[in-house]
C-alpha cells in the first residue's frame, strides 16, 4: 500500500497537469514571438530610437504618435491603404464566390481546376509582382499593347495615382482569388443538399438557390474571408514595394501603403521609434476594422433572429 499510494497521487497530479503541458509549447512560442514583440514595440514607440544607435533611447511619450498625425505622408499612406484595400478586396471576394459556385457543380476536371486555383497563391510574391510590373509597363507593357488594339491611349501605370493603385490591386486579386474560392467551395459543400432539393422542388432557379440558399449558408465563411482580407490589405507590403522597387510608393507616394511607410521610416530614415508607432497604429486600425465588421454581423444576426 505504501508503494501504490504515491504512484496513484503522481498519476492524478499528471492528469491534472498534462493538458497544460500539451499546450505549453504553443503559449511559450506565442509569448516569445508574438506577445513580447507586440509589447516591446509599444515600449519602443514611446522613445526616440535611431537604427544606428538602438541603445540610446530618449523618452518622447506620445511624441511619435503626434508626429505621425501631423505628417502629410502618413495620411496619404492611410488613404492609399484604404483605397487599395477596397479595390482589391471587393472584386477578389466577388470573383472567388463566383468561381466557387461554378466549381461546386459536377464539372469535368474539377480536381484539376481546384488545384489550379492555388497556383497563384503558391507563387512567390516577388516573382508575381515582377511579372505584373512588366505587364503594366508604360512603353512595352502587354496591357498597354492590348489597350492600344482597341484604340485606348497608353496608360502610365506607375506614376498615375488611380492607375498605379489599380495595378497593385490587380496583383493582390490575382494571388488571393483562388485561395478564397477554395474556402468558399468548402463552405458550399457543407451546406445540406436537402436545402437545394427542397428549393428545386419549389421551382427555384439556380440564381434563386444561390441567393436564398447558398449565400445565407456561406455567411460565416464570407465574414471570415472579409476579416482576413481586411487584415491583409492593412498589412500590404510586398506588392507595392516590388512594383517599382521604391519604398516611397512612387514618385509622389501615390501607392505607398502603411506597411511601406513604416518600412521607410524605420529602415529608410532610421527612425525606429516612429516605425514602432506606425506598427501600433496599424494594429489598432485592424482591431477597429474587425470590431466594426463583427458589430455589423451581430446586429444583422439579431435583426434576423427577431423576425
Amino acid at each position: 500500500m505504501t508503494l501504490t499510494a504515491p504512484a496513484g497521487t503522481a498519476r492524478r497530479a499528471w492528469r491534472a497537469v498534462s493538458p497544460y503541458a500539451y499546450i505549453a509549447p504553443f503559449f511559450t512560442l506565442f509569448a516569445a514571438f508574438g506577445l513580447f514583440p507586440l509589447l516591446y514595440t509599444a515600449f519602443v514607440s514611446l522613445y526616440r530610437v535611431e537604427l544606428q544607435t538602438p541603445g540610446d533611447m530618449e523618452w518622447r511619450g506620445l511624441g511619435n504618435y503626434a508626429a505621425l498625425f501631423t505628417d502629410g505622408f502618413f495620411w496619404i499612406s492611410l488613404r492609399n491603404t484604404f483605397t487599395i484595400g477596397v479595390i482589391s478586396t471587393v472584386p477578389q471576394l466577388v470573383m472567388a464566390l463566383g468561381l466557387a459556385h461554378l466549381l461546386n457543380y459536377k464539372l469535368r476536371g474539377r480536381t484539376f481546376f481546384r488545384t489550379a486555383m492555388l497556383l497563384p497563391y503558391a507563387t512567390s510574391v516577388a516573382a508575381a509582382t515582377l511579372v505584373f510590373a512588366q505587364l503594366f509597363g508604360r512603353d512595352f507593357g502587354l496591357v498597354n499593347y492590348a489597350l492600344g488594339l482597341v484604340g485606348v491611349d497608353p496608360v502610365d501605370w506607375q506614376t498615375d495615382t488611380v492607375a498605379s493603385q489599380i495595378a497593385v490591386s490587380t496583383i493582390v486579386v490575382w494571388r488571393w482569388t483562388g485561395y478564397n474560392a477554395l474556402i468558399y467551395l468548402a463552405g458550399m459543400q457543407s451546406i445540406p443538399s436537402e436545402l437545394y432539393e427542397a428549393a428545386e422542388m419549389d421551382g427555384a432557379s439556380r440564381w434563386r438557390q444561390f441567393f436564398h440558399v447558398t449565400l445565407p449558408g456561406l455567411r460565416p465563411t464570407i465574414v471570415f474571408t472579409a476579416v482576413v482580407s481586411t487584415i491583409g490589405a492593412t498589412q500590404l507590403f510586398g506588392e507595392p514595394l516590388l512594383f517599382e522597387g521604391s519604398v516611397s510608393g512612387g514618385i509622389s507616394h501615390q501607392y505607398q501603403t502603411l506597411g511601406l511607410y513604416m518600412y521607410e521610416q524605420g529602415w529608410g530614415f532610421f527612425h525606429l521609434g516612429r516605425a514602432a508607432a506606425i506598427a501600433w497604429v496599424m494594429f489598432l486600425l485592424i482591431l477597429v476594422l474587425v470590431g466594426v465588421n463583427a458589430l455589423i454581423v451581430r446586429r444583422r444576426s439579431l435583426k434576423e433572429a427577431g423576425r
